[in-house]
């Protein structure tokens, strides 16, 4: 686990091993949010790269008779 510090301008600096991992660049966009007690930071993705992300998930669902 990593720690980071919060600069006096309330600024935190991403290690370089997650940006690595994550494929963050700069001027990227990240969705900060907190859930449960903690702060989660999301990248934010190009719709294009996500294509082809789902590839192979069972769309099947079982319907209720009276659904169509």
């Amino acid at each position: 686990m990593t720690t980071v510090t919060v600069s006096p301008k309330f600024q935190v600096v991403i290690p370089k091993k997650i940006r690595k991992d994550f494929n963050l660049v700069p001027g990227q966009k990240i969705q900060v949010l907190g859930y449960k007690g903690r702060i989660e930071f999301i990248p934010l993705r190009n719709p294009r790269e996500m294509r082809g992300m789902l590839k192979g998930i069972e769309t099947s669902v079982p319907r209720d008779n009276d659904r169509l």
